[in-house]
Formats: structure tokens, sequence, C-alpha cells
């Protein structure tokens, strides 16, 4: 059984499909998820969810915990602070913090850091009661290296700090706790881009996805709790591919 925040589109909705199609009943959350978000046949079950209003998130917990008896895999991919990177004409995204919209702050850690952090609480309950389970981060390399802006780097170092003590709260239950960092992906809005991109070492949202598969699917598993992973390097170590049959060139710090 997995859930998925943040799953109406990108890297969450990829993830969502994979766990699908691993054969976990899996639900997915988002703002505008519906039905129509995932084609029919699938193994996932969409859930409207706002994650910056605790009570919802509280309902969907209760309606897996009642109609799924268990979660196995919660991977938090539910994030903010990436819309309106024009505000009246002026691309904000890249501007120095004593610039920056102060409502971008308010985003990042709101609907990124602090809903990962009350999906894990509520998650946390119910894996360790069973013993078992896997809670994924999505981050990015900005936690260890300045890309983009302040609120950026101060929120994902944030969500690897979040991984890293949890794994040492949950490391006597059995449950694991890591950080996973996407490549390049192509998700909507950055196809939206593709003409100015290049996508020769991109990857899709399913491979993140399988990433996520490849680690639920480990028993040993708890060995890489607290750790930050590269998804495209987990591809060589496990032996997946991305849909187009290729394994993407895993980035380091340098690269970025």
């Amino acid at each position: 059984m997995g859930l998925v925040t943040g799953a109406s589109r990108g890297v969450g909705k990829g993830v969502a499909v994979e766990l699908a199609a691993a054969g976990l009943t899996t639900y997915a959350t988002g703002r505008t998820i519906s039905a129509d978000s995932f084609e029919t046949g699938e193994r996932v079950v969409p859930v409207r969810c706002d994650h910056t209003q605790d009570p919802q998130v509280e309902a969907a917990f209760q309606r897996i915990a009642t109609k799924q008896g268990r979660l196995d895999v919660l991977v938090n991919s539910a994030w903010g602070g990436y819309e309106n990177m024009v505000e009246d004409g002026v691309f904000t995204w890249m501007l120095p913090f004593w610039q920056q919209p102060l409502w971008r702050w308010d985003a990042m850690f709101a609907a990124g850091v602090r809903a990962n952090y009350v999906a894990s609480v509520l998650a946390a309950r119910m894996l360790i009661e069973q013993g078992s389970g896997l809670i994924v981060n999505i981050s990015f390399w900005p936690a260890q290296k300045y890309i983009g802006n302040v609120a950026y780097g101060a929120s994902k170092a944030a969500t690897d700090k979040l991984t890293a003590d949890m794994a040492h709260e949950l490391r006597p239950h059995n449950v694991a706790v890591v950080s996973l960092y996407p490549g390049l992906v192509r998700t909507e809005k950055v196809m939206e881009a593709a003409a100015f991109l290049d996508l020769s070492n991109s990857e899709s949202p399913q491979f993140i996805g399988r990433a996520v598969v490849a680690l639920a699917s480990d028993p040993k598993v708890m060995e890489k709790s607290g750790q930050v992973l590269v998804a495209a390097a987990l591809a060589h170590e496990y032996g997946f591919t991305d849909i187009d049959g290729k394994q993407p060139r895993p980035l380091t710090i340098d690269d970025v």
C-alpha cells in the first residue's frame, strides 16, 4: 500500500503510476487531482487534498487506515513555491533574497517542508505499529549547493535534515527514511521549455517512480536509511531503466 503526495502531475504522478504498476494500491493526493489524472486500470486512488490544510491530510490518512488497514510506502512529493515565477513581467525566481517575494519562502516551507513533516507524522504512527515501512522525501541538490534562490536551498536542506533525523528516530522501529534526488525530469513544466533545454540526460517522471519501487522492494533498505540517494545512481545499482530503456548518467554536486 502506497501514498504519494503532490501526485497531480510531474514527479509525484510518475511515482504513483510506477507504484501501481508494481502491484501496490496507491493513494495519490493533490489539490487538483481527479480520476481523469490516471489511465483506467491503474491501481491508483486519487484523493483531493491540500497539504497545507491539516484536516484534509488527516482525513486522507484516516481513509487509508479504514479502507486498507496498512501503509507500506509514503512518498512526499508535494511542494510549493514554484508558482508565479514571473510577477509583473519580472522573473523573480533568480533574484537575491532581499528582492524575493516573501510568499515564496512561506510556500516552500508550508507546502513543502511542513507538508512533508505532517504526512510523515501521520504515516509514522501506522508504520511503527506494523514494524516496517519506507518514507521517501523527494529533495534536490539545492540542499547542498546554491541553485536558484535562498528559500529554495534552505527548504531543501531542511528536507534532508528531516530525513536524517526521522531516520534516526525510526530506526528502532524498522522504518527507513531517505531523500531521493531526481535529475532533470521531463515534467509538464520542463517540457514547455524543451526547445531551450538539453534533454539528452533527462529522466521521465516514471523513472523516479522506478527508483522508489526498487527501494521499497529491497529487503536491505534499512541500510540506506537516513541517506541522500540519487535516482540515476539507484538505476545502476538495482538494474532498472527509464521508460525509453536508457539509464541516465547520475549527476553529482559538481554537475549541477
